[in-house]
């Protein structure tokens, strides 16, 4: 998978050469390329924002510098070997707190898409008409990690890029560890523990000690049927998955 990231702030992303998808950058399984929005501005300033049409606070990023940088990164080729179909869309993803809820089932999908973009906007976001002309260019999503405002689009960025690219096949060690996890399957994943039995006058539930298998794997389903009852209400109304 290719991924470009554009934000006057690229270094932000620096976290991403870390740990597990740092490692699969080197593998080759990833390429992540950061851009500075900046670099495609035209006045000695280097400006990206205007006072938004109409009147009203804040400030908005003008929509040139977001194109030119899209048209850009379009038109640079994979330097690892990433696959990608000439006939493939590109999916830019526009962190925004307007856009619909970034889910796992949402990673799940672009997991298997091979080059995404990022626009993160800052002050009041970016002029409409930008997400309109890119929308010839590439299937563009607006998303939004939760319903709160933040300073700027790089920290939603980060949590996509991780939640999205650790289901990449070869970037998690342990693949069949994502099956268990909370959101797979609809619920919060199970209360988990380890060695010693125990601790500080704790014990680890006997079930888990019996060795038997079918009794353990009964047991964490109801533990997060349970637990996604009484601290999720809202996804357990959902249909589940069996």
């Amino acid at each position: 998978m290719k991924i470009d990231l554009i934000s006057i702030l690229p270094e932000f992303f620096d976290s991403l050469d870390l740990s597990l998808i740092g490692r699969a950058q080197q593998d080759g399984l990833l390429e992540i390329r950061r851009h500075n929005l900046r670099d495609f501005t035209s006045d000695k300033h280097r400006s990206v924002d205007s006072p938004p049409a109409g009147g009203g606070a804040g400030m908005v990023m003008k929509p040139e510098p977001w194109a030119l940088a899209l048209e850009y990164v379009l038109a640079q080729p994979g330097e690892n070997s990433v696959n990608q179909s000439a006939t493939e869309r590109p999916v830019l993803i526009i962190p925004t707190p307007s856009g619909e809820l970034f889910t796992q089932q949402a990673a799940q999908e672009l997991s298997e898409q091979t080059h995404l973009v990022f626009a993160p906007a800052r002050f009041e976001g970016i002029d409409e008409r930008f997400t309109d002309w890119a929308s010839d260019l590439c299937e563009v999503r607006r998303l939004s990690i939760g319903d709160y405002v933040l300073n700027g689009g790089e920290s939603a960025v980060v949590v996509m890029v991780e939640a999205i690219t650790r289901l990449i096949p070869g970037v998690i060690g342990n693949e069949a560890s994502l099956e268990e996890e909370s959101h797979s399957d609809g619920l919060l994943e199970y209360p988990v523990y380890t060695k010693p039995a125990h601790w500080r006058g704790q014990q680890i539930p006997d079930v888990l000690l019996s060795g038997n298998h079918a009794r353990i794997e009964a047991w964490r389903r109801s533990q997060a049927e349970e637990r996604t009852q009484r601290i999720r209400p809202d996804l357990w109304e959902r249909p589940q998955s069996c």
